[in-house]
């Protein structure tokens, strides 16, 4: 039989027989089968099982449950799909979209979760930094995810859930043991959605194969204690069912009583979540009473209390109020007259098929068109839609409380070369996922390929695909990346790296051009053999490239260095200390306004770093060849020099010369806000009534805050604290201050 190379499938006489003369829907379970049967019948699955006998087995689990005929159709053109060239094609001409959109999406979903598992299985062989145990566990909550991802589509779910109970079923009678993997998802994946959408039969089934894999002495343990007394159990559990079936009938009371099996997992859960012992737990005795009303299940409660001792805190009205995926019961444990526990359930007929088949029951909503068919119209289905959607949210909301994070919430799952997921948002690049799985491997990517095609780097991923990234030698990333109009990137991880490995080597740079000035004054001082670390340290910098940086951004004088390496000088004559000393005799004037107390005619000039303006309390600095300094008293430059230079300290103080009259200072002023249109004009407006000329503005914006700087000049700054009053109460400013 040909498999992977056919255009014309065996089935295809069937197709052209039957697509043209028969509804989309009409006998699809008796056609899919035959379409299926000589593709799959000589095939078997990586588990070892015969495909066609799994796909027959995922059938009739799906009609157990209550699943349409169109549902257990569905079952066979999954498995088809891997054996034809175009099986979207193939399966739309033979059964409609419906079916070949529903085959391909569950097709994709388990070659997802077996890569899913080959990747894990090869992790746990090979050497990792990552501990095995988080690594499952990070691999089972991807696969959960991803489990959700498909879930839109109701069918896929219960296909899944179908064929992973046919699994453990199959290694059970086969008397094998599956991989740890494939029954841990069982258990902490499949179930729990099982349970979500309250398919009790599933559920129940699905954790006990699982447990039993996965813990056997514990499971043959409590299977050996079940089994001590279960003739006994049996017996005593058979004459209280026909007592109650006979004494609520004389009530009139129309019910059916039957014993409910205990579930070994169960058990074992009750056991370690209340650390009881297993004489502890009260429902090993366990009956189930389904009455035709919600009025008799309260009417048949009402007698179970009067006739046996109930026990009050195990008591639950889940009628009045329902379990979030729609489940109602009423719940008691009463003692019998040897003071046995006994548990008792009461619900009405339709709760029990609920709590039997839950979600499985409203699949035709999806399988109905419009018009409907089979029967069931779209609008009647309305409400168990709904009812539906409701339950995976509520199994999202689940997940959200474990993990912090919806998982419904439109993620994308994409697979390494080596079959790893990585999960990432929505409209993600192949740069993000880069990122994602290396910074280095995102900082040297050069080109992707998707499912082994070359696309470009900017080319949107979709859940399923392979990535394969081309790499550099060396190198970064390209500016390009952080353009938005361009569409690299859309990961904020992503983005916070490439502006890491830019804000790097903005400051490599930095620190290469203070090198290349420092050891360029050290050539010309003849001081090459100073040691860099030694003079960092010495001018108050933890290491060289402390120093370098400031040296490169300019924001440390190389006068500095070069004071620190020169030979002390010889002691001032005596008309030189006369020019440094303070005097507190009478006060000379001097240039631009100023007075330099005890000396006339001597230069002045007002520091650049603080640019003092009348009447801020001043201090004066001798230089060498530029006379003195004048600086704010707070200025923190100021106060680097006197601690260095203490005696060059002279007293200075503001004149009322006739060249002071009318003199303007500039004085530059910070304004911190959040960013809007017309902020900068807003602010030169105040400026300007103020009768204050602004001679220089710079401004940055970051993330929706501004700030600027304006270089205004005053006659005296006391008026700037009025100003800066009016600029702080404009909309949008945080702050204005002087710098």
């Amino acid at each position: 039989m040909k498999s992977l190379g056919i255009d014309l499938n065996p089935a295809a006489p069937l197709i052209a027989a039957t697509a043209q003369s028969l509804p989309e829907q009409a006998n699809a379970l008796a056609r899919a089968r035959a379409f299926a049967e000589p593709l799959l019948a000589a095939e078997t699955l990586d588990t070892g099982e015969n495909t066609l006998a799994h796909a027959d087995a995922v059938a009739e689990i799906l009609r157990n449950v209550g699943g349409s005929q169109a549902m257990q159709a569905a079952s066979y053109l999954v498995y088809a799909c891997d054996h034809l060239n175009k099986p979207q094609e193939v399966i739309a001409k033979g059964f409609g979209d419906n079916f070949a959109a529903l085959a391909m999406e569950t097709t994709k979903l388990v070659r997802l979760q077996r890569q899913a598992r080959q990747a894990q299985r090869a992790s746990a062989r090979a050497p990792s930094a990552i501990p095995m145990a988080r690594s499952s566990a990070a691999q089972t909550e991807n696969v959960r995810k991803m489990l959700l991802a498909f879930s839109r589509d109701l069918r896929v779910v219960m296909l899944r859930l179908a064929s992973r109970l046919q699994t453990l079923r199959f290694y059970a009678s086969a008397k094998l043991s599956p991989p740890e993997d494939l029954a841990r998802e069982a258990l902490h994946v499949f179930a729990p959605l099982a349970s979500r959408l309250d398919i009790r039969e599933v559920k129940w089934e699905m954790e006990d194969l699982a447990f039993r894999f996965l813990e056997p002495e514990v499971y043959r343990q409590v299977a050996g204690l079940l089994d001590q007394k279960r003739s006994e159990r049996e017996t005593h559990v058979e004459q209280l069912r026909a007592r109650l079936q006979a004494e609520l009938a004389a009530q009139g009371i129309n019910a059916v009583v039957q014993g409910r099996p205990k579930h070994i997992y169960s058990i074992v859960k009750k056991m370690r979540g209340k650390s009881l012992g297993f004489d502890q737990v009260y429902d090993l005795r366990a009956l189930r009473i389904v009455v035709g009303s919600v009025p008799d299940c309260y009417a048949a409660l009402s007698w179970v209390h009067s006739q046996f001792t109930p026990v009050t805190q195990e008591f639950d009205d889940y009628i009045a109020k329902p379990k979030a995926n729609g489940y109602q019961s009423l719940h008691t444990i009463v003692r019998d007259g040897a003071l046995r526990p006994i548990e008792i359930q009461v619900r009405t007929q339709a709760m029990h098929e609920h709590a039997e088949r839950g979600a499985a029951a409203h699949w035709a909503y999806k399988e109905a068109g419009v018009k409907g068919y089979a029967g069931v119209s779209a609008s009647a289905s309305y409400d168990a839609k709904i009812a539906v959607l409701r339950q995976l949210l509520a199994w999202e909301r689940d997940l959200a409380g474990e993990h912090g994070a919806s998982a419904l919430d439109e993620r994308i799952y994409v697979l390494t070369p080596g079959a790893a997921i990585v999960e990432l948002p929505p409209g993600a690049t192949a740069v993000d996922f880069a990122y994602s799985v290396h910074t280095d491997l995102g900082h040297r990517c050069r080109g992707a390929r998707l499912d082994g095609v070359m696309v470009p780097l900017n080319t949107k991923l979709k859940s399923g695909q392979t990535v394969e990234i081309t790499v550099a030698k060396e190198g970064g990333p390209s500016r390009d990346w952080l353009n938005p109009e361009l569409g690299y990137l859309v990961s904020h991880r992503a983005k916070a790296k490439v502006r890491a490995w830019f804000n790097a080597l903005a400051l490599h740079q930095t620190v290469a051009r203070g090198r290349d000035s420092v050891e360029r004054l050290l050539q010309r001082l003849g001081k090459t053999a100073v040691k860099l670390d030694d003079l960092a340290g010495e001018l108050g910098f933890n290491s060289a490239d402390a120093l370098f940086e400031v040296v490169g951004k300019d924001e440390f004088s190389l006068r500095n260095i070069e004071q620190l390496l020169r030979p002390a000088e010889p002691a001032p004559a005596q008309e030189e200390q006369a020019l440094v000393r303070k005097s507190r005799s009478a006060p000379a004037s001097a240039k631009g306004g100023l007075l330099v107390v005890g000396v006339d005619s001597l230069m002045t000039q007002l520091a650049k770093c603080c640019k003092p303006a009348p009447p801020d309390p001043i201090c004066g600095f001798v230089t060498r060849g530029k006379g003195v300094s004048v600086h704010r008293a707070d200025c923190s430059n100021l106060r680097e020099m006197l601690a260095r230079n203490g005696e060059r300290v002279i007293e200075v103080q503001w004149g009322q010369s006739p060249q002071s009259a009318g003199a303007l200072y500039p004085v530059d002023v910070a304004v911190e806000a959040s960013d809007r249109q017309g902020l900068l004009r807003d602010i030169s407006e105040v400026f300007t009534k103020e009768k204050m000329n602004v001679v220089g503005v710079q401004t940055q914006s970051v993330k929706g805050a501004a700030w600027m700087t304006f270089t205004v000049e005053v006659a005296e700054s006391g008026n700037l604290a009025r100003v800066l009053g009016i600029v702080a109460e404009l909309r949008g400013v945080r702050s204005a201050r002087r710098r």
